[in-house]
């Protein structure tokens, strides 16, 4: 099975696909196609295997075991009923079906899950005599099916978990940034580890904690198990060369300094517990600091600054009164530096008063974000004129 080109399929947060095909180009997956939320891709069974552990931007890697045309439930019903699921798991092992579906004629998706549901069921008693049990909450095989205006595909979860769940968070502020877009957000602003990094508002540290990992290159995926295992077709063997292979190439310490801080004692504590968790802890220059009062740890880096937005603020007038602070810290400590910030506030240029040089739509859940990049120079990009004697 290892020498036969698979397909599969990577979904990511929606805005992240162009980086997540370079990525999977990086893991040496030649053979991708980029669609709307994702990417497909075909590949060995063992390259799936480098992907889950190595991949910082999907958040799974599904499994393409079927593809059929359909006209009604009952078209679905007898898709589903043809693949050999007993060859993939067990009559003892608790399945979940969910369904998603684009441009889908059939008028409820609940409808179609109990059908393929039953299809599964139905051809585990044919061959098995037995079938599984359904378990919605802790299913060991997750089977997904997508349904456009024609043609029904059905996946088996090869990640289990998503793959943002690192297994290094055990606590967490609120409305906590999810790993892969923060994964997302560094690679979108071309940060490399030879770069200097500041997150001045890091929260529970989801963007400094995704920095050290690459740039000790500790894959995303080391501390936590996966959906593969439980399926009949794994290979341990093969998985645990893999791991091995991928624990043997990090680095000892991060090649340049990440600083992480945040006004709040109770994140940066929890920020601290889970830096140390995930072995980073030497690797993140973390304090407890208001944001404005933090001075440029060097003469050129990257500053990425997630702001409260959306679900995480409260009083929208005191942003009114912070942007304007931000940028005025900005262009008078930090000369020099790339700045990104990254909120659903569509408001922040013409708040900051520094001149965007991009402007990257992406989606955080179903809100609608932008990562802005400002290059801080001295009055190059002011928007509005500087007073004679500004520092900035």
């Amino acid at each position: 099975m290892d020498s036969t080109k698979l397909r599969f399929f990577a979904p990511c947060p929606q805005g992240l696909e162009g980086v997540l095909e370079q990525e999977l180009h990086d893991l040496g997956v030649p053979m991708t196609t980029k669609t709307e939320g994702g990417i497909s891709f075909l590949a060995p069974w063992a390259t799936m295997y480098w992907v889950n552990l190595k991949s910082h931007l999907a958040s799974r890697v599904l499994w393409e075991v079927g593809q059929a045309p359909y006209l009604s439930e009952d078209d679905v019903y007898r898709a589903a009923y043809s693949l050999p699921w007993p060859d993939w798991f067990t009559s003892s092992q608790t399945i979940k079906v969910k369904v998603s579906a684009r441009r889908c004629p059939l008028t409820s998706l609940d409808f179609i899950t109990l059908r393929i549901k039953d299809a599964v069921c139905d051809k585990f008693m044919a061959v098995r005599h037995k079938r599984p049990d359904v378990d919605t909450k802790h299913p060991n095989i997750k089977i997904d099916a997508f349904l456009d205006e024609s043609t029904v595909t059905f996946y088996l979860d090869t990640s289990g978990d998503p793959l943002f769940k690192r297994g290094h968070r055990v606590l967490s502020v609120e409305a906590p940034l999810r790993e892969n877009l923060a994964a997302g957000l560094l690679r979108l602003a071309g940060w490399t580890p030879n770069e200097v990094l500041l997150d001045p508002m890091c929260g529970s540290g989801t963007i400094p904690l995704e920095a050290a990992l690459m740039g000790r290159k500790i894959a995303p995926g080391q501390s936590r198990s996966f959906g593969f295992e439980r399926l009949i077709v794994h290979d341990p063997k093969r998985w645990g060369h893999l791991r091995e292979a991928s624990r043997i190439k990090q680095l000892a310490t991060v090649p340049a300094a990440i600083y992480a801080s945040d006004w709040d004692p109770a994140a940066v504590k929890i920020a601290q517990r889970i830096f140390q968790g995930a072995g980073v802890g030497i690797d993140i220059r973390l304090r407890q600091s208001d944001v404005l009062d933090l001075e440029a740890p060097a003469e050129r880096g990257v500053i990425i600054i997630n702001p409260p937005y959306g679900v995480r603020l409260s009083k929208p007038e005191e942003l009114d009164h912070f942007y304007p602070k931000l940028g005025d810290w900005l262009k008078q400590r930090f000369s020099g530096w790339r700045a990104y910030i990254f909120t659903g506030d569509l408001r922040v240029p013409k708040l900051i008063g520094l001149a965007p040089s991009k402007r990257i739509p992406l989606f955080n859940g179903p809100l609608e974000c932008r990562l802005y990049e400002f290059l801080i120079m001295s009055g190059s990009m002011r928007k509005t004129m500087a007073p004679p004697d500004s520092t900035a």
